[in-house]
C-alpha cells in the first residue's frame, strides 16, 4: 500500500497492490471485516462496501488489463 490516512480512510494504490482486496493487511481493528475484491482499474477508485475505505489507484496501469 502506498499511503493510509486512517482518520479520513482513504488509501492510494499502486498496481504492485493488485489484486486490491478490504482490509488490507495491518488494517486496523476497526476496519476487520470479510475480505471482498474491488476492482480500482475501471474508474481508477472504489470504495469498500463494508467499511467504506476509498481506495485511489496511481501510477501506471499494469499491462494486460482493459
Amino acid at each position: 500500500m502506498s499511503k493510509l490516512n486512517e482518520s479520513a480512510r482513504e488509501v492510494s494504490v499502486t498496481a504492485h497492490d493488485l489484486p486490491l482486496h478490504c482490509p488490507v493487511l495491518g488494517a486496523p481493528l476497526w476496519a476487520r471485516h470479510p475480505r471482498v475484491f474491488l476492482d480500482v482499474l475501471k474508474s481508477g477508485e472504489a470504495a469498500c462496501p463494508y467499511c467504506g475505505t476509498k481506495y485511489r489507484f496511481s501510477g501506471e496501469r499494469p499491462k494486460g488489463h482493459h
